[in-house]
């Protein structure tokens, strides 16, 4: 009964314990504070902690890569877009002149002034149609 009692012991004693064949052998260092001026100088990235994680900083470090050369390409056609724009101003703009110097030659009074300006003058009666009829000189043809 005893033996049995023992047995279960220790059982239930090494149910709860845990293997230590997986765990690393740490040793007992006293961890340094870490202060500012280690992380300036990138002292951190030495630290144990960091060690061990160090896939997951290169990830990090490649998608902010990945992310600033994104953005670099984004501000490059925001350049592009705002110089297009400029350029789509500065043709309305001529089209506007162009279109305003158009109607300010087609005016009525803007002629006379350059008629005058050439020795013309403008004709007091409108001048006269004349209607040919076809028929009287099919007729006249014939004849001679």
């Amino acid at each position: 009964m005893v033996v049995s009692c023992l047995h279960n012991d220790y059982q239930l004693s090494t149910k709860n314990r845990q293997p230590n064949m997986a765990k690393r052998a740490t040793y007992n260092k006293p961890k340094k504070k870490l202060t500012f001026l280690d992380i300036v100088k990138g002292n951190f990235l030495n630290r144990d902690e960091v060690k061990v994680h160090y896939k997951y900083f290169l990830l990090i470090f490649a998608l902010m890569m990945i992310m600033i050369y994104s953005n670099h390409l984004v501000s490059k056609k925001i350049e592009k877009v705002n110089q297009l724009k400029e350029q789509a101003e500065e043709f309305k703009s001529r089209n506007a002149y162009a279109q305003s110097r158009l109607i300010k030659v087609k005016m009525e009074s803007e002629l006379s002034k350059e008629m005058e300006g050439d020795s013309l003058v403008s004709l007091e009666n409108h001048p006269h149609k004349l209607l040919i009829k076809l028929d009287s000189i099919q007729k006249n043809g014939n004849q001679n």
